[in-house]
């Protein structure tokens, strides 16, 4: 059997939700970075990277405030959410070239949701083939950048479509 390892997720895999906050509002208590990887932060919402990203690129919009489902959001906190997709979407369109686009939210903990407390719409950019025998048998991702240089790529991509 052939191991992968990613001592990077042991913090994430063992945190306690209650007795550390939340990470979303966490990262918002600092300046925008690699470190916290948000991209942009707006009126209501915010964009930024995906920490434990299915493919390169993986965005998540968020609403500034620590809402768990979208009816406790107003419609303009919604409407900026959705326009922030948008630009995401441009954004990745920009620098990565995907082929297409998955769009989504796991709502609640029995709907997959690994950080309920917060709401969070997912973009995930795809490509024909990227999902391979290490994903679909070996239940693992493979990412070919370093998250680091994905928030770099899109930081600069991002700014570009303002």
């Amino acid at each position: 059997m052939q191991r992968l390892f990613s001592p990077w997720r042991k913090p994430y895999i063992e945190r306690k939700p209650d007795a550390e906050g939340c990470v979303f509002c966490q990262a918002l208590s600092q300046a925008d970075s690699a470190d916290n990887l948000i991209l942009h932060r707006g009126q209501h919402a915010f964009a930024m990277l995906n920490r434990y990203p299915y493919t390169s690129g993986h965005l998540m919009v968020l609403p500034l405030a620590h809402v768990a489902r979208l009816g406790e959001l107003t419609p303009a906190v919604r409407a900026e959410m959705m326009e922030l997709q948008t630009r995401a979407i441009a954004a990745l369109e920009a620098e990565y070239s995907p082929q297409g686009f998955n769009l989504g939210a796991n709502i609640g903990a029995a709907a997959g949701a690994g950080i309920a407390e917060h709401l969070h719409l997912h973009i995930v950019p795809r490509w024909a083939g990227d999902t391979n025998f290490t994903s679909t048998v070996g239940s693992a991702r493979v990412l070919p950048e370093l998250l680091e240089d994905t928030w770099a790529r899109l930081n600069a991509a991002w700014k570009a479509s303002a």
